[in-house]
């Protein structure tokens, strides 16, 4: 199969194995991969500065998709375009003023690289904190100055249904959530009409590769709408129903070298 294929990646729990690592064998085939003219690249809910040790991990040279879609750009290419589409401020503050009437622990917004904490939390300081991010805590509404790239509600798991019923109901026009993975009871927030899928769009009609030779992993529902879009949506053994049902194919999971073992027998790479 020699014709070049966009092979778009998601991290966690999809490239990343459980310690957070990406295997060598896999590391070997995605390496393989390019070398044979595959363009490899990364598409993620994660911020750039908690990506960027894997781009350059792997040694990319491609843009790359940030905060599910709403942040894009080419790290080694700043006249390649920045794609930035945050939510309105404005939305972000009455979302804030909204949560008074739920329980919840804590609101994180995030402008890029910028952190802003609702209340001061050591627990999540350490998840957000990785690339040495600005960080400002204190009440969002008045904190809380441009428009968010992404907005976090942690809160009891019994919460998070009420807390996403209330934004179906009042911003459905405007906003789209969905909700982390356990052990995390997070509701995130971004633009509407926002995915991973906008960013592939924009890779392929770069590189001029039409999406049946897209080849998209990924587990959480995040990666639905990337998965649907590609050529081939692959979904790692590990990956929730929801994804497995949408997907074309189910590669064995992240801890058993799903990307590689998969890849390398479609591209019949030999490392």
């Amino acid at each position: 199969m020699a014709e070049k294929h966009l092979i778009a990646l998601d991290l966690d729990g999809t490239l990343l194995k459980d310690d957070k690592t990406i295997s060598e064998k896999t590391k070997k085939v995605l390496s393989k991969a390019r070398e044979e003219g595959h363009v490899v690249m990364i598409a993620t809910g994660r911020p750039f500065r908690s990506s960027e040790p894997y781009y350059h991990e792997l040694g990319l040279d491609t843009p790359i998709v940030n905060f599910n879609g709403a942040f894009m750009h080419h790290p080694l290419d700043s006249s390649w375009g920045f794609y930035h589409d945050p939510l309105d401020v404005k939305v972000a503050k009455e979302i804030v003023e909204a949560c008074r009437s739920f329980q919840f622990y804590n609101i994180i917004a995030e402008v890029i690289d910028d952190v802003y904490f609702h209340y001061h939390d050591e627990k999540l300081l350490d998840i957000f904190s990785m690339g040495n991010p600005n960080v400002t805590t204190g009440d969002l509404r008045n904190y809380l100055k441009d428009s968010p790239t992404s907005l976090l509600i942690h809160t009891e798991e019994d919460e998070l249904k009420n807390i996403r019923k209330h934004l179906s109901e009042v911003h459905a026009e405007v906003i789209d959530h969905r909700s982390w993975a356990a052990p995390w009871h997070v509701v995130e927030i971004i633009k509407s009409g926002i995915s991973k899928a906008v960013g592939l769009k924009k890779a392929s009609e770069y590189f001029n590769i039409p999406a049946e030779r897209i080849i998209a992993f990924g587990d959480e529902d995040n990666d639905l709408e990337m998965l649907d879009y590609a050529g081939r949506g692959i979904a790692m053994g590990n990956a929730i129903d929801k994804v497995k049902t949408i997907a074309n194919e189910v590669t064995l999971t992240n801890e058993e070298d799903g990307i590689g073992v998969y890849l390398s027998e479609l591209l019949n790479l030999k490392y």
